[in-house]
């Protein structure tokens, strides 16, 4: 009797594994369904190695989180309480949270292109009425546990068949091979460049995908550097939004001078006395910050007026600043003038212009009279307007030519370490260079030419690079802006905040004429207007800041953050960081993909 007792016991608890296993299954499945959602948000492949992948990874990857569920939620308590009715109870209520999770994790993705984590989960906490909208949150559990056990007690009652048919490893082998299968597909894409496969890793939540990188490496085996038709990569921008609707008659010409680590703060009357009296009789912005504390993100914030989280997007890499595309288009002549510059990103920001680099042989501030002179000789051959960015880098490098007498030396308005002090005055003696070359640069210039003088970043003072990428105090941003404008006459300084990502916007609706509203191609609005948002992102995709009017938040690549106060002298350790400004970032982050 206690033996019959004993296998009937074990007899029980084999078909509640084994009905167990099909309803993981089940609910595999409507995971898979569920994933149809984040296809929706990547892009559907284009090509049959994609679907194919797809297909296979998905059915790989859903099946195995679904069992993963079981085995740790569900198994345990069939062997501790191996009755059929109490199981099926807790397996539809697990299920049924477990896609209610999934199904928030799509909302987050497709709103922040991230998956759920205690960080994003703290920032979705705060913007949950702009997620769940209408009634549906409360319709769709009720449905989903209305399925489940429906799905639950017919499996329980024909398991007794389905156990018969043998179907079970039959599946289970098909599961498997999908699993691995994909993870070895995904080790030879990597491997090969193959983006329309690779494309796809972040896609799925809990999706870490073989590859086979850092085992090539070891091996001193090269990853394929086949460069690939960008035409047949899948499009990952849609920029501009809408087609531009422009209709200028070129008139004016366009000289836009950049200067890498141009600080505003040193605008004076002592280091730059022709600036500061231009500034004086135009229109100078005196609260205006760089899109970014180096030299690409500035650039990029400049000419593409996009948020830095942009700058590594593929597309870009062959797709040129529309402010740039459409002064082409409507007939100027582009050109650049700057010294060498290495890894420039992304690769097309410049492809429109002309270049004329300089070479670095006698330093920096040499090349940068050469690319004075060469601006002038190619000024005068021009027979249609033009556009010129000139880059001048000497400040940022603190150089100065040869037998250059400057200024003499002040003590600084804040308290400066020994080392410091001295980069601080050799760095006043390279911004009187420049403006000495400015003043002679731009007192030739003909009477129809717009010009804007601004900073590329600003400067701390220090000598190690590492140290100024992860710095984003105000010295390292706020740049000056000065904008002269034929015909108008301008004696007022402009105290509300702006921004590189308003320059693009400006260019566009006062001298190209151009209708579309600035989103359509811009993170940024006309800076001849205050702005209605009250933070500004400084930086590129990897390490980058919110500027408010009261703090800075610094946030790496990593969710970890820090928090400043205004002037960046002081860690606000006990701040916790702003969740409403956080989520425009990461919409803006994101507005690009989404049409």
């Amino acid at each position: 009797m206690i033996e019959r007792k004993k296998e009937m016991g074990r007899d029980r608890v084999s078909r509640l594994v084994s009905w167990g296993h099909w309803f993981a299954f089940f609910n595999g499945f409507l995971a898979m369904i569920v994933g149809v959602r984040y296809i929706e948000t990547v892009g559907a492949p284009e090509s049959w190695i994609g679907w194919g992948f797809l297909a296979i990874s998905t059915l790989g990857h859903f099946s195995f989180l679904a069992f993963i569920v079981y085995l740790v939620v569900l198994f345990p308590i069939t062997l501790l309480l191996p009755y059929s009715k109490i199981l099926r109870g807790l397996a539809a209520f697990a299920a049924t949270l477990g896609l209610c999770i999934l199904l928030y994790d799509t909302l987050i993705y497709d709103d922040y292109g991230l998956h759920l984590s205690p960080f994003v989960f703290d920032i979705a906490w705060a913007d949950l009425n702009a997620l769940l909208q209408g009634t549906s949150y409360i319709v769709t559990p009720l449905g989903i546990i209305i399925l489940e056990l429906t799905a639950a007690n017919y499996l329980w009652k024909r398991i007794e068949k389905i156990r018969k048919s043998n179907y079970g490893p039959k599946v289970v082998l098909v599961i498997g091979l999908c699993f691995v299968s994909s993870h070895l597909i995904h080790i030879w894409a990597d491997a090969a460049d193959i983006t329309e496969i690779t494309r796809l890793d972040d896609a799925y939540p809990l999706s870490y995908p073989a590859t086979a990188r850092s085992f090539m490496e070891s091996h001193g085996i090269e990853k394929s550097s086949k460069a690939q038709d960008p035409s047949k990569l899948q499009p990952s921008l849609n920029y501009p939004i809408s087609p531009l609707q422009c209709s200028a008659d070129p008139e004016l010409n366009i000289l836009m001078i950049a200067i890498d680590g141009f600080r505003a703060d040193l605008v004076d009357k002592e280091t730059m006395p022709f600036l500061y009296e231009y500034g004086r009789h135009n229109h100078e912005f005196k609260q205006h910050l760089s899109g970014g504390n180096m030299h690409n993100s500035g650039m990029f914030s400049l000419l593409y007026g996009l948020q830095g989280s942009y700058i590594a997007a593929s597309d870009l890499s062959y797709r040129s600043p529309v402010f740039t595309q459409e002064l082409a288009k409507q007939g100027y002549t582009l050109a650049r003038f700057a010294p060498e510059t290495s890894n420039i990103e992304p690769l097309a920001i410049y492809q429109d212009m002309t270049s004329h680099i300089q070479p670095l042989t006698n330093g920096v501030a040499d090349a940068d009279i050469q690319s004075i002179d060469s601006f002038n000789q190619w000024r005068m051959q021009q027979d249609k307007p033009w556009f010129a960015l000139l880059n001048l880098q000497s400040p940022d490098s603190y150089d100065t030519p040869i037998g250059f007498l400057g200024i003499e030396t002040v003590k600084p308005s804040t308290p400066l370490k020994p080392a410091q002090k001295v980069l601080f005055n050799q760095y006043r003696q390279s911004l009187n260079f420049v403006d000495k070359q400015l003043q002679k640069l731009i007192e030739r210039l003909p009477a129809s030419t717009f010009v804007m003088v601004t900073g590329v970043s600003g400067k701390v003072f220090t000598g190690d690079n590492d140290n100024q990428r992860g710095n984003l105090s105000p010295a390292n941003v706020h740049v000056p802006l000065i904008i002269h404008w034929p015909g108008m006459e301008y004696d007022k300084k402009v105290t509300y905040p702006s921004s590189h990502y308003g320059v693009v916007p400006t260019l566009m609706t006062q001298l190209l004429d151009c209708t579309n509203k600035a989103s359509d191609y811009s993170a940024g609005r006309n800076i001849l207007q205050p702005q209605s948002e009250n933070w500004t992102y400084i930086g590129d995709n990897l390490v980058f800041g919110i500027y408010q009017e009261d703090e800075i938040t610094v946030i790496d690549r990593h969710g970890k953050y820090r928090i400043y106060n205004r002037d960046y002298s002081k860690r606000l350790r006990n701040k916790k960081i702003s969740a409403p400004e956080l989520i425009q970032v990461m919409r803006e982050g994101r507005r690009f993909y989404n049409h």
